[in-house]
């Protein structure tokens, strides 16, 4: 089926041959600032991942053309990538992240460059230096990813993972670029434009919207379209013997939903409960931020749902051992990623907890608006369920200094490692009710529309986020919130003079992270 573009969709599709035009430009040349050429810094410098992106370059755009030799779920990509970039500073030679199995060839503005492999960087030194500010233009033909079966208990193996009925990918934070050579960091979003060739009796879907749809010779050729920027970690490429059911339009957004075949009729009463959803959090902090969404169901074990832009997806353990109580609120929860974490990124995955706090938070609402907290939260994070949000806060709050301790503060884990974890995800929605407690509901409600707003298609940090609450609430508020983000003590909860922390040495042993996404045992 193809669905027209929406309008202005057509600029992603095009944006290859306008760069490639600008990008033929005259060969660098030394300036004031940044003196002769020099190479691009091999770490775009986040704290927790310091080898993960790569500095001296902005990227604008993905063209990913990709081979999929047969419908095999274990099926390697053989595929080209064009990336439209432009430079921020005159660079002799800069890297891409790639840790996939192979690489073909390279080269910058249409001539071959020479490259090397270190580790997980793929150095590419083009034939002449590239001038500050300019667009260019870099291809990566012939590189190969391989899928493998996914172990919930190593996050990598989900990177691109093969499923029952194909393979898929889960790439969040940081294994994007085990699949494709990228600037893997969500700091530099790009628009993508993703070209599939498969065999014809498979299904492809990706981020965006379908633009065209070709069959001839028992191969399709498939165009997808993102035009709103995207990080790396958020890719979706599902290809299989999947179920695409397309459900038209709710308030203007594309719905289309991809299911394994075996669990299609048991899920429809179920998934379809996503335009009811939208309807909720669009009250809630406005205008939906994308073309398209849909959930994507799996007929493996991954040990999280993740929100892959435009479509989340969840393995089958959500919908088939957990009850409604568990699995609505967090359709929630990975529906409000939309807007907090894929609209609005991190600029370092320090600022997770403006993620993982705000898709916790509406999960939480909206679980404690349709009675179901009690569920949602049986297991976390004293094997109890909670009733009302009130006693779900009181209990965070009294983990607050064991959290402090073991994670780092919230704007601030102590390492990677401890970057998933409650701190993020319940401290997070506890610095949000904090916030609340002392501006009101509709301050705070005005707050949360305004930061979707404003800094929609952007990354932004844990500080623009207290400079808007400051600018929104007043100033008082700047040095409330950085106690409660960076402090190593838990601050008094407004309103609760009672509320009290758990001694950290009594309390320490009894922590266990949840993963990458929120799923309590069954």
């Amino acid at each position: 089926m193809q669905v027209a573009l929406p309008r202005r969709a057509a600029f992603a599709a095009i944006l290859v041959l306008v760069a490639a035009a600008m990008a033929f430009a005259a060969p660098a040349q030394a300036d004031g600032r940044h003196g002769q050429p020099s190479p691009g810094a091999a770490g775009i410098g986040d704290r927790l991942f310091p080898t993960l992106g790569n500095g001296g370059y902005d990227v604008l755009h993905y063209d990913l053309d990709l081979r999929y030799a047969t419908s095999a779920p274990s099926q390697s990509i053989d595929g080209d990538v064009t990336i439209v970039a432009r430079a921020t500073q005159s660079l002799s030679r800069f890297n891409l992240d790639f840790a996939g199995a192979s690489v073909g060839s390279v080269s910058v503005n249409h001539r071959s460059a020479a490259w090397t492999r270190d580790g997980e960087e793929l150095v590419i030194t083009p034939k002449r230096a590239l001038s500050r500010h300019r667009v260019f233009v870099v291809q990566v033909s012939d590189f190969v990813a391989v899928p493998t079966e996914p172990d919930p208990s190593d996050f990598t193996t989900a990177a691109f993972f093969i499923t029952p009925d194909g393979s898929a990918t889960a790439p969040q934070p940081d294994n994007a670029h085990r699949i494709f050579p990228s600037n893997d960091h969500p700091r530099d979003k790009a628009s993508y434009s993703f070209r599939l060739d498969t065999p014809s009796d498979v299904v492809a879907v990706t981020n965006g919207v379908l633009a065209s749809k070709r069959t001839r010779g028992g191969r399709t050729n498939w165009l997808y379209v993102q035009r709103q920027p995207m990080a790396s970690e958020l890719i979706q490429l599902a290809v299989g013997s999947y179920d695409l059911t397309e459900r038209g339009r709710h308030r203007g957004v594309i719905r289309r939903d991809v299911t394994s075949p075996s669990l299609t009729d048991f899920l429809e009463d179920k998934i379809t409960l996503a335009n009811d959803h939208l309807d909720y959090m669009t009250g809630l902090v406005g205008r939906y931020p994308f073309d398209a969404y849909g959930s994507f169901v799996v007929d493996t074990e991954l040990g999280f749902a993740l929100e892959t832009q435009t479509m989340s997806i969840y393995d089958r353990v959500w919908f088939v051992d957990l009850t409604q109580g568990v699995w609505e609120p967090t359709m929630v929860h990975e529906l409000a990623h939309e807007w907090f974490g894929n609209s609005v990124s991190p600029w370092e995955w320090s600022d997770l907890w403006l993620n993982e706090g705000h898709a916790s938070w509406y999960e939480f609402l909206y679980a404690e608006e349709h009675g179901q907290l009690a569920e949602d939260t049986e297991g976390w994070p004293d094997d109890t369920g909670y009733a009302t949000l009130e006693e779900l806060m009181r209990a965070i709050y009294a983990h607050g200094d064991e959290w402090r301790a073991e994670y780092g503060p919230v704007a601030q884990p102590t390492s990677s490692d401890a970057l998933f974890s409650f701190q993020s995800y319940h401290g997070g929605s506890l610095v949000l009710y904090a916030l609340r407690q002392k501006i009101g509901n509709r301050t705070f409600e005005r707050l949360e529309r305004e930061w979707a707003r404003r800094y929609d298609d952007e990354s932004a940090r844990t500080e623009d986020f207290i400079e808007l609450a400051a600018r929104v609430a007043g100033r008082g508020v700047r040095p409330f919130l950085e106690d409660w983000v960076y402090g190593t003590e838990t601050p008094p909860m407004p309103g609760h003079p009672d509320w009290t922390v758990n001694p950290v040495e009594e309390g320490a042993q009894l922590l266990r992270a949840p993963g990458r996404a929120a799923r309590p045992t069954p």
